[in-house]
C-alpha cells in the first residue's frame, strides 16, 4: 500500500522537524489536504529533519497553518508547541489554580509553556537569564527568577504542583528543585540525558517528555494562535545557507529563543 503522504514546497520556510509550507503534491489516497493548502506539521524524528527546500510528510501529521501569522513563522510552532502542551497537560496534568515552576523558560519551549500554563489558569513561576527575562515576563509569567544570580530552591517559598524542567542543569540541581513539588505533584523533564526524579514517599511522579506528532493537538494550538491567545515568539530568522554557522552557535550556547530557517527561492526550471 502506498504511504499516504503530501509533498510540501518549503522553498520559503522550514524549521528542523517542525515544518510549514504549501502542499505541492499528494500521495495516493490523500484527501485530508489539497494541493495549495498552507500547512504545518511535526515530522517523525527518524529522518534528516525539515531543513530542506521540499519535504515529504505523512499526511496525518499535518494541520492547517495559522491564518494570522506569516507562514515562515508558523514553522516555529509544531515541535516546541507540542512539547510544551504534552509536558504540561498530558504528563503534568496541569489544571486551573495550580502552581507551576518552569525552569529554563527563556528557550523556545518555555515561551509556549508559559503562555499555555497561564491560559489554563495556573500561577507561573519561571526561571530565565537576564537576556530572556523580559520575553518570559511578556509571555505572562507571574514571577521571573534570574537563575544566574538566585538559588531557585531558596527563591520559591511555596510548594508547586508541577515542576517543568527545560534547562540543561545537573541531576543534583533537578533533584534539589524537585523538593519544591508538593506531595502528590509531578516533575516533568525534557533533558534527555537524565531521568526526572521521583519521590515515592511523597507520591511525587518523575516523568520525561518524548514529544510525538499529534495533528489534533497541533490544530488546537493553531486555533489558539488564530484567536490571539497564543503567540509565536521568533528570536531570529536565518537563511538555509547559514545553517552550519548557526549550528556552531547552538553548540556554543549562544542561541536563545526560537529560530526559523528560511531558504532561497530556487529558479524556475527551464523546459
Amino acid at each position: 500500500m502506498a504511504q499516504q503522504a503530501a509533498h510540501l514546497d518549503q522553498r520559503e520556510v522550514r524549521a528542523e522537524f517542525g515544518v510549514a509550507g504549501t502542499v505541492d503534491a499528494l500521495g495516493d489516497g490523500v484527501d485530508a489536504v489539497a494541493v495549495g493548502d498552507e500547512v504545518v506539521g511535526f515530522l517523525p524524528m527518524i529522518g534528516d529533519g525539515a531543513a530542506a527546500e521540499y519535504v515529504i510528510a505523512p499526511a496525518e501529521i499535518l494541520a492547517a497553518a495559522p491564518s494570522n501569522v506569516p507562514l515562515a513563522d508558523a514553522a516555529a510552532l509544531p515541535l516546541a508547541g507540542l512539547t510544551a502542551w504534552q509536558a504540561l497537560f498530558e504528563l503534568g496534568e496541569l489544571t486551573a489554580g495550580q502552581r507551576v515552576l518552569i525552569t529554563g523558560a527563556g528557550g523556545a519551549v518555555g515561551a509556549y509553556a508559559v503562555q499555555l500554563a497561564k491560559n489554563a489558569g495556573a500561577y507561573v513561576i519561571a526561571t530565565a537569564s537576564p537576556r530572556s527575562a523580559d520575553r518570559v515576563r511578556a509571555a505572562g509569567a507571574d514571577e521571573v527568577l534570574d537563575h544566574t544570580a538566585t538559588d531557585v530552591v531558596d527563591a520559591v517559598t511555596q510548594p508547586v504542583d508541577l515542576l517543568l524542567n527545560l534547562a540543561p542543569i545537573e541531576p543534583s540541581q533537578l533533584a534539589a528543585q524537585a523538593t519544591l513539588v508538593r506531595s502528590g505533584g509531578t516533575v516533568v523533564n525534557t533533558t534527555v540525558w537524565m531521568q526526572a526524579p521521583s519521590d515515592e514517599a511523597r507520591h511525587v511522579r518523575g516523568l520525561n517528555v518524548f514529544v510525538r506528532s499529534d495533528a489534533k493537538q497541533l490544530a488546537g494550538l493553531v486555533e489558539a494562535i488564530d484567536r490571539g491567545e497564543l503567540h509565536i515568539d521568533i528570536s531570529r530568522r536565518i537563511q538555509l545557507k547559514d545553517l552550519p554557522a548557526f549550528h556552531a552557535e547552538v553548540a556554543a550556547g549562544a542561541v536563545s529563543g526560537k529560530v526559523v530557517v528560511l531558504a532561497h527561492t530556487l529558479p524556475t526550471p527551464l523546459g
